[in-house]
């Protein structure tokens, strides 16, 4: 999942594909759109632990996984050995072979510097190749951010966050790839509420996305946040013992139209 290792950001890959492969199964939907045929060459960007990459894999198109987690493209190659995959950094990579398409789901909100991104991923396709993605978009996790930074100033830590992410509106990003030289075909910008299952469910997610926080408190302090992230978001994310995160989602699609790549 994770694309830039700039977020200094540990990856716990066991607990990301127990508790949260909801992320790859959303993503088996974005599969198709991006359609692969037999005998494509296509890069799964941010691939985490390499499910989708399989899938697409499954289509008869060649594959190769990047991501810039070690722990995540440990658990690809371990899960699937006879797929490609690279450790390398979203925003500074180049490869020899072009591909036919670029797919990537819920990685590029990890990424602030999405201009550098969108210039390698322009470097890496084919002409008329093209580019497949869904992020966060604007408004992500809005509720759970607010409650994150109000639990974090009542227990005096107002200096602890998330790490950056990048959550832009469809007029930004698709500005941004036209400006490249893309040609964007669909951009959809909706609502995904995301149940993550049982009483514990916020306290997963906030283990998985937000342990730079839980890290960084003590372990009396680390119980109060949790708590008051909870009391805070009760009453609107939990519904029948199961908590949904306000997840809204980012999907594009577009085709590179010029022949001469830009610099990464």
């Amino acid at each position: 999942m994770s694309s830039n290792p700039t977020t200094s950001y540990q990856w716990n890959s066991t607990l990301y594909d127990a508790r949260h492969n909801y992320v790859s199964r959303y993503g088996e939907d974005l599969i198709g759109l991006l359609a692969p045929k037999p005998g494509e060459r296509i890069l799964d960007l941010g691939c985490g632990t390499g499910h989708l990459a399989r899938k697409i894999a499954d289509a008869g198109a060649e594959v190769v996984g990047l991501d810039s987690s070690p722990e995540m493209i440990e658990q690809a190659t371990r899960a699937y050995p006879d797929l490609q995959f690279v450790l390398a950094d979203a925003t500074n990579f180049h490869f020899d072979h072009p591909f036919d398409a670029v797919f990537s789901n819920a990685a590029l909100h990890w990424i602030p510097a999405a201009d550098k991104v969108v210039a390698c991923v322009w470097d890496a396709l084919k002409p008329d190749g093209r580019f497949v993605a869904e992020f966060g978009g604007r408004g992500n996790i809005r509720a759970v951010e607010a409650a994150i930074h109000g639990a974090l100033a009542s227990v005096g830590r107002a200096d602890l966050g998330l790490v950056r992410y990048y959550f832009p509106s469809v007029g930004e990003y698709t500005t941004l790839l036209e400006k490249q030289g893309f040609r964007v075909t669909f951009a959809a910008h909706y609502d995904r509420p995301t149940p993550v299952e049982g009483e514990d469910g916020l306290r997963s997610w906030l283990q998985m996305f937000g342990s730079n926080i839980l890290q960084a408190l003590d372990d009396s302090t680390r119980e109060t946040f949790l708590r008051q992230v909870e009391d805070r978001l009760r009453p609107t994310l939990y519904h029948d013992g199961i908590w949904y995160v306000d997840y809204v989602r980012l999907r594009v699609v577009a085709i590179r139209e010029q022949s001469k790549a830009a610099d990464c």
